[in-house]
């Protein structure tokens, strides 16, 4: 017997004895009942519905304002179904999830997803499922590879949009639930809290191209057709998008990765006033063994920061005279917790400005000014023959 069959007859068989003992409980109440006068039996009534003692019960309130959570924001939940071509000429089928959002200069409707959703799909061969059973087609796709986010925009009129929240204000326990399609099942909901932030470290596959890792993790469930989805807090908000899963089984093991909202609204919002994502970039190879006896080597008291280990030349690093072996501890006033931290820092600065970077060289710190250049400059000229 397999572990997951035990798992289903264990349910099995406790659902059998609830229904035993609720038998049993019930016989014993028709019995006394029947001795009690009308009066008696109005008032045990009214003690037991929902407006008398469970009206108070914080239990009960909180079950309540979760349902109200999930009926005002489902509405602006869609499944997104889509089809390309594979390499053996034969047809795939995505399917995943999104939410609809607006944006603050009134450009229109839009649709928030996981670019792996949509990605190699042309436009008449993606469907949006609206909540209210419409099926609508957008009209046009933006997508930012560095995040994994997509943005599509619909002609539809009376959708609900969501809100965005603010994912800086989550902190690990809070509570919030994840929303989507998994395996198809559209309007789906479930319930977890904020069980990790700051993932960044991920090794999302072979073909990913994601370059801002930031995640919130979660143990509400995720599973596949959940990509897309929005994790929503307590207020109805939208404070993740739901992308990855950790899982030997393919299905949820209790470990899910969401884009935080302020990620999200900032791409979103570039790819639909400027058109794509501008980042900026430095110029250095980072270490990523970075560990504890090089840290000892070069005087911290504690792996931190990101290590140098080459300056390219003609570019924003080597101008400002970083050099090899250099610590950076701190980029713009924030302090650098490793590698990764610092590419998100770079990458989502706005382009040509100034940074003050501190750096730690040959046990002492020394602050440099950086002029960060624009990273499509970069990608450019390493394609130019």
């Amino acid at each position: 017997m397999t572990r997951r069959s035990t798992y289903t007859l264990c349910g099995l068989a406790l659902a059998a004895g609830i229904v035993i003992g609720t038998a049993l409980d019930s016989a014993r109440l028709a019995s006394r009942v029947a001795a009690e006068t009308p009066t008696q039996v109005a008032a045990a009534a009214e003690r037991w519905s929902p407006e008398g003692e469970f009206e108070g019960d914080p239990l009960f309130q909180a079950s309540r304002r979760l349902a109200r959570i999930a009926e005002l924001t489902t509405p602006s939940v869609v499944h997104i179904q889509s089809s390309r071509t594979g390499a053996n000429r034969g047809k795939i089928e995505e399917t995943g999830s999104g939410v609809i959002v607006t944006n603050d200069k009134s450009l229109g409707v839009f649709v928030v997803t996981n670019r792996h959703v949509v990605a190699s799909a042309e436009l008449p061969a993606i469907s949006i499922h609206l909540h209210d059973g419409r099926v609508v087609q957008p009209s046009r796709v933006w997508s930012d590879k560095a995040t994994d986010l997509a943005v599509l925009k619909i002609e539809a009129a009376g959708v609900q949009p969501a809100r965005w929240g603010d994912s800086d204000e989550l902190e690990i326990g809070h509570m919030v639930l994840a929303m989507g399609s998994p395996f198809g099942l559209s309007q789906s909901v479930t319930l977890g809290i904020i069980s990790a932030k700051g993932r960044r470290s991920l090794k999302l596959g072979p073909n990913s191209d994601v370059l801002n890792q930031n995640f919130l993790q979660t143990d509400a469930a995720i599973n596949p057709g959940n990509s897309g989805g929005p994790l929503i807090d307590l207020r109805g908000r939208v404070i993740g998008i739901n992308t990855a899963i950790a899982s030997n089984s393919g299905g949820n093991d209790g470990i899910g990765f969401s884009i935080p909202s302020n990620l999200a609204r900032r791409v979103v919002d570039e790819l639909l006033e400027v058109g794509a994502v501008q980042r900026a970039y430095l110029g250095v190879k980072l270490d990523p063994d970075f560990n504890v006896s090089a840290a000892r080597r070069l005087t911290l008291d504690r792996v931190r920061g990101a290590r140098v280990v080459e300056v390219y030349a003609n570019t924003p690093a080597s101008r400002a005279n970083l050099k090899y072996d250099d610590v950076i501890l701190s980029f713009g006033d924030v302090d650098v917790l490793d590698e990764n931290h610092l590419i998100n820092l770079v990458s989502l600065t706005p382009v040509e400005r100034a940074a003050k970077v501190v750096v730690l060289r040959e046990g002492k710190k020394l602050t440099l000014d950086v002029q960060l250049g624009d990273r499509a400059d970069l990608e450019r000229r390493a394609q130019t023959p």
